[in-house]
């Protein structure tokens, strides 16, 4: 009667251990269940890791994306990119491959990165990429955008100890201007050193080292460590260089260290007027209140073209000066346009020489012209002048014959 309790009693307790073992294991799953309960039926996102980012010129963007399925039912998603800017070249991809789709399982996420790549002729600016993830049925989708911003370089290049440094690497102006660089070395090892320094600049320029605030011209500098000094890069363009940009390049190197430096100056050509008559004279004469006529030239001596030219004079009090034509909107290079010059002099001016400038404006170039203007007075009063004299020389004439008549 004992074994059969005995035994009775051993199977209640093994029947009691598979049933607690069969609940521990199917509780996760009952879980798992509840959770997938809370799920929308579906759902999908993609999400980049960055929304905006910097870079400088040159490099190339690497963005990770993440594709989410957030619903209770597996997803094929189909992956493109709609927006891409001009110049660049984009694609989505995994280690080894690109990638235009992937499987994400319930409430489960797939890691992938974006890719872009920008041409050299891509300028530095803002630029918009937009992401697009579909399911296969097309039923869902979403959308994310990356702004990526390239930022120009400063005109540096480092090396292992050495900075070499410039807060203008990019001057402007005219073809027979000078231009003046400022570079900041830094000797970043830990020993002093003696640096060698050059620049190169196109065929026939004058470019020139030297201390800031000197004059005199060098070739390397001595500097201790943990020092900087500031150097002056002097530019002559050549003078028939044309308009456009042109590259300096500055090397400064010791034996432990060099850095390279890459300075622009762009050329907006020569900007000269000249003011000339046909026959060279200068001078011409006039009567008081009746308009004189002067022809003159103007001709674009310079390299570059002058636009909105104004016509100027500076005259006496009362005298009117007027042109024909009285501006121009264009003068090219090198070419030459006649204008008319009607001069007046003041009707009550005096007999004799004054002095009239004239004088064109443009926005870069200016030329003025000095004239000498005679004023002469009208015939007539130079045969009343006569006549008053004839008049005199008779009356004195009589009067002597009367007083020897007596």
């Amino acid at each position: 009667m004992r074994g059969k309790r005995f035994g009775f009693s051993l199977i209640m307790v093994s029947v009691m251990g598979l049933a607690m073992t069969f609940q521990l294991l199917l509780t996760p799953l009952a879980h798992g269940d509840e959770k997938k309960k809370d799920l929308p039926p579906r759902g999908i996102l993609v999400a980049p890791e960055y929304t905006g980012i910097v870079v400088p010129v040159g490099e190339d963007v690497s963005i990770d994306l993440t594709v989410s399925n957030l619903g209770r039912e597996n997803e094929n998603i189909e992956l493109t990119l709609p927006q891409v800017p001009k110049g660049w070249k984009a694609r989505i991809k995994t280690y080894s491959f690109d990638v235009t789709g992937v499987h994400v399982a319930s409430d489960k996420s797939k890691s992938l990165t974006l890719k872009a790549e920008r041409d050299k002729e891509v300028a530095p600016g803002k630029y918009t990429f937009a992401v697009k993830a579909q399911t296969q049925d097309g039923k869902l989708t979403s959308t994310a955008q990356v702004f990526v911003t390239v930022k120009e370089k400063e005109a540096e290049k480092q090396s292992k100890g050495l900075n070499l440094t410039t807060s203008y690497p990019v001057l402007q102006g005219p073809t027979d201007g000078r231009f003046d660089f400022s570079l900041e070395v830094e000797n970043k090892t830990d020993k002093d050193s003696i640096f060698n320094v050059s620049a190169q600049g196109p065929a026939n320029w004058d470019v020139n080292l030297k201390p800031a605030y000197e004059e005199k011209l060098i070739s390397s500098l001595r500097l201790k460590a943990g020092q900087s000094q500031t150097m002056a890069v002097e530019v002559k363009p050549y003078l028939l260089s044309e308009p456009g940009k042109y590259p300096i390049h500055v090397k400064v190197s010791s034996a432990d260290a060099k850095a390279e430096a890459e300075l622009t100056v762009i050329l907006t050509g020569t900007h000269k007027m000249e003011l000339m008559t046909a026959t060279g004279i200068l001078s011409l004469a006039s009567m008081r209140g009746e308009p004189a006529n002067l022809s003159f030239y103007i001709k674009n001596s310079g390299s570059a073209p002058q636009t909105k030219l104004k016509l100027l004079s500076f005259k006496p009090e009362n005298w009117k000066v007027e042109f024909k034509p009285e501006k121009m909107e264009a003068l090219p290079a090198g070419e030459l346009r006649q204008v008319e010059a009607i001069i007046t002099p003041a009707p009550q001016a005096l007999v004799g020489d004054y002095s009239v400038a004239i004088g064109v404006e443009g926005e870069k170039a200016t030329k003025n012209l000095e004239l000498r203007v005679t004023v002469k007075a009208s015939t007539a009063w130079g045969w009343i002048g006569i006549g008053i004299i004839v008049l005199v020389v008779l009356g004195l004439v009589v009067l002597f014959v009367r007083m020897g008549r007596r």
